[in-house]
Formats: C-alpha cells, structure tokens, sequence
C-alpha cells in the first residue's frame, strides 16, 4: 500500500473505537444521573449500583457478540465486522439518548436500557478486537506495536472525547437541567461519530476469504486448539483494562461520592489524566516495537503491584494536585500497557482463527472483570467501609498478569502470516 493509503486504513481502523469508548465513558461518567432516572430509590447506593449493573450488562453481551464477529471475520473477512458493528453501536448510543426515563413508562424505562446496553455490547464484541487484528496483520513487522497502538489511541481518545463532553455539560448546566436533559446530548451526539466511521471505513481493502471454514465453526476450532492462547490473552489485559475502568469510568464516582470532590471538578481532573495517557499510549508502542512487548508489560504490571496503594492515597487527598498527581501516576502505568497489549494478543494467536480467538478472549474477559469493575468497586467500600479496597483489587489483577507475562515469549520479532497488501510506513 501507498503512504497516504496506509495512514487512511489507519485511520479508518481506529476511528470506530473512538465511537465505542465514547459511549462507554458517557455513560460511566453519567451513572449517578442515569440511576436516579431509570432506578429511583431512596438509597442513592441502591440507584447506582442499579446503574453500574446495566453498565455491565453490556459487557456480558460482548462474549456473544465477539463470537458472532469473530465468525463473520475469520470466514467472510475484516471489513464486514467493522463496518457493520459500528452501524450497530451508533443505532443503539443515539437511542438511548431519547428513551423516556421511569417516570414517563414506569418499569419498561430500564427495560428498554438494559436492551440498548446489550445491543452496544454486542456490536462492541467485534469493533475493537477486529480493528487490532485487522491493522496489525498488515503492519510490517518491526512496526506492528505502533501500528495496533493506533487502536488503543482512538480508544483512549474517545474516552477522552467523552470526558471532556462530560465536563463541559457538567460545568455548563445546572444540576437540575443535567438530570433533566443534559446527560442526553452526549449519546445523541454518539450518532454523528458512528456515521463518520461508517464513511471511513468505505475504502477498507478486503482480507481473502477463507473456505477452510465451511466445515467448522471457527468458535469452535479456536477452542478447541488455541484455548492456551485465549487463556494467555486473558491474564496479559485483567490488570490494564480493570486499571483503566477503575481510574477513568468509576474514579469520578469516586471522587464525588467518597472524597467529596464536586462532579464537574472530578471530570476536569479526569479529562487532563487522561489526555496524558492518550499521549503516552503510542510513545509505548514505539517502545515495545525496539525492546520488546515483555519488558514493557512487566514494567506496567510491576509498577501497578507496588504503586497502587500509594496512587489511591494520593486520590483521596483533599488537595487538587494530590489528585491529579495519582491519576497521572496510574495514566503512566496503563499507558505502558495498552501501548504493547494491542500487538502482543494478535502476535500471541494463529492466523486461522485470529479474528475469534483474539475477539472472545478479550471480550469474556472484559465481561467479567472489566465491566464490573465499578460494580465491585462500589460493593467492596460499602461492604466493607474500606475506601482503599479498589486498590488491593487492582494488585490482585497486576499479579495475574505479572504471571501471564512471564510465562509469554516474546513477540515483538516474531513473523506472523499477513495477508498480501501490507502498509508501507
């Protein structure tokens, strides 16, 4: 491929995720509001714990979707999955902006929202992983870490999007017209991002069809012969994406609900972190492509074990600086991790069964562990009354994945099987 045709594929891979992280981070930083309209309760821990699980059952719904996708993608090709999964997630964002809450239809309100969650979770199943998979198969092979870092990047930046949408109707609005109205504007607006990536991805090139699979279900065959791999792709995300959805979704509850810290001062924070993550993300993906993926995971994973005590602390300062201090030290640490992950669970798997081993690992393990996680965050402290205890979770997935590292050769130098068009960099 020409320079200027690579940085289109690029481009259109990774703009998708920045459409399905957005609605993900719109609807973490939105949760005690969307509690309060769709599950009234006297108890506000009730209502966002309420909240928290339709934020999870979204991700209970990506295993069914990374199958679906996985399937489409290792039979019919790439291109399929990445555009019709971001149609999917646009639908299903910009309808949840209009849903009438439960005092307007009662009980169906959370029905309804349950079922656009779901439908996101699904369409999400085969954006993210698709989108790695599919860049760094073409990528050369001494800059395939750079290459899948542009997946996290788009990921992270429409995290970051959606914070500071988040933060700017927060500081805009008055809290009355917040809970009215204004947390709707930003999933409405969802649409116009999810119809940008459907006109990008237009000029995607093809990957062959594989009639291999007209026997087998590739769910199947990557079971049956590539669950090593699926267990190791498992271990090497449990601490950067739990550390991700801990310190940038559930840490603005945090900061309002237990250290006190006003909402819209909780996005700000939460935005400027995470523009140095956003920043720092490919930096590392640069450096894993020189030195390898493992010495930057380990180093990710290592910093994580013995620095999240001390980062939670720093959280729950009085002090701004103390606060933005932490969530800069826990930006550098997930930074590593998701700038040498997104190559390492494509350089990890065969090239048969790529696309679905690589999409249900990912996603079984972000549905149990990474979309609960500001669930289980918030029943820790309250059942326990221990505000640090997020932070010993979070130890406890860095040692998972210390493990998985050091038991993962070393990928970064390794050929994988590419398809014939290959972008030139």
């Amino acid at each position: 491929m020409s320079k200027s045709h690579s940085r289109k594929v690029i481009l259109a891979g990774s703009v998708g995720n920045v459409m399905e992280w957005f609605d993900f981070a719109i609807y973490g930083f939105f949760a005690p509001v969307i509690g309060r309209q769709f599950f009234p309760s006297d108890d506000p821990v009730a209502s966002l714990l309420a909240a928290y699980g339709v934020f999870a059952s979204g991700f209970l719904a990506r295993p069914i979707g990374a199958a679906f996708f996985g399937h489409l993608g290792d039979r019919h090709g790439r291109k399929l999955v990445l555009r019709l999964s971001v149609i999917l997630m646009g639908v299903s964002t910009g309808l949840v902006g209009i849903l009438p809450n439960h005092a307007m239809i009662g009980n169906t309100a959370p029905i309804l929202l349950v079922l656009m969650r779901i439908i996101q979770g699904f369409s999400v199943g085969g954006e993210y992983t698709g989108s790695v998979v599919y860049l760094v198969e073409r990528a050369p092979q001494n800059k395939r870490g750079i290459v899948g870092g542009w997946t996290s990047f788009g990921a992270i930046a429409g995290f970051l999007l959606g914070s500071g949408v988040g933060a700017l109707i927060s500081t805009l609005a008055s809290p009355e017209a917040l809970s009215s109205w204004g947390w709707r504007i930003p999933f409405i607006a969802g649409v116009a991002i999810a119809g940008l990536a459907t006109f990008f991805r237009r000029s995607l090139d093809e990957t062959p069809r594989r009639e291999s699979f007209d026997k087998r279900l590739p769910i199947v065959q990557a079971v049956r012969t590539e669950w090593q791999s699926m267990l190791r792709i498992a271990g090497l995300i449990m601490m950067a994406n739990v550390g991700f959805y801990m310190m940038f979704v559930y840490v603005t509850t945090y900061l309002s609900e237990q250290v006190g810290v006003p909402m819209a001062t909780a996005l700000d924070i939460d935005t400027a972190t995470m523009a140095t993550l956003l920043i720092f993300t490919p930096i590392a993906a640069w450096i894993s492509d020189r030195i390898g993926r493992k010495p930057v995971l380990l180093t990710a994973s290592i910093g994580c074990l013995v620095c999240a005590v001390p980062l939670f602390w720093a959280i729950q300062h009085d002090d701004v600086v103390w606060i933005v201090f932490g969530q800069l030290g826990f930006a550098l640490i997930i930074g590593l991790a998701f700038g040498a992950n997104a190559a390492t669970i494509v350089e990890v798997t065969r090239a048969p069964y790529r696309c679905t081993v690589v999409s249900v690992a990912y996603n079984i393990t972000l549905a149990i562990l990474g979309g609960t996680t500001p669930l289980v965050a918030t029943w820790l402290i309250h059942e326990t009354g221990d505000i640090m205890t997020p932070a010993y979770y979070l130890m406890g997935m860095s040692v998972i994945t210390i493990i998985t590292i050091t038991l993962t050769k070393e990928t970064a130098h390794t050929p994988i099987e590419q398809p014939e068009k290959v972008l030139e960099l």
